[in-house]
């Protein structure tokens, strides 16, 4: 009697044990997707700008519709993007298109000095702000959650209930790179 009382303490802790690591498990999955979430909300929020700024500019520089073009297409492939990797990557070639827009525009006093640009490119600049902050909580989540899959001994639950690492959000090479206009 004795000996089943204690087998049923043990397979209780050890039940609570797993059910207290996997809701961990879960709960940290779940804040990593949130953060992703919160990262997408303001790329959104910067793609819906562009169009807005791209307008602005050309009415300034009619002749450098190759930089607005490419302005457009980083926009409309982060807004076709599926999957966090292809946001991800879409989001880093968004984050170039609107550097070298930003540079060209350097070359325009008059569009520098026009109020609706100048309001477009603080609000470009808020939302930009707004989404470092959303990457480095993201990363910061997916650093708990990768922690919590790799120590022991989460990490044996992790493996029998298929959780599997995060990828961080990291800068790709064009956002790693510094504008260069020629003119």
């Amino acid at each position: 009697m004795m000996i089943a009382i204690i087998i049923v303490i043990i397979v209780v802790v050890i039940g609570v044990f797993i059910a207290s690591c996997y809701n961990s498990l879960v709960g940290l999955r779940n804040k990593v997707e949130d953060q992703f979430s919160q990262i997408d909300v303001q790329l959104k929020k910067r793609a819906d700008l562009i169009p807005n700024l791209v307008e602005t500019v050309k009415g300034y520089a009619k002749h450098e519709s190759e930089t607005l073009e490419s302005v457009i297409s980083a926009r409309n492939s982060y807004l076709s993007a599926n999957g966090n990797d292809s946001k991800m990557k879409a989001s880093g070639e968004l984050t170039s298109a609107i550097n070298k827009l930003f540079a060209l525009a350097e070359s325009y006093p008059d569009l520098k000095a026009n109020t609706n640009f100048e309001e477009l490119q603080k609000q470009l600049k808020d939302v930009e702000e707004k989404i470092s902050y959303a990457r480095q909580f993201y990363n910061d989540s997916v650093l708990m959650y990768n922690n919590k899959i790799e120590m022991f001994p989460s990490n044996i639950i992790a493996g029998m209930f298929g959780f599997k690492k995060e990828e961080f959000f990291e800068a790709n090479d064009n956002e790693r790179e510094n504008v260069n206009v020629k003119f």
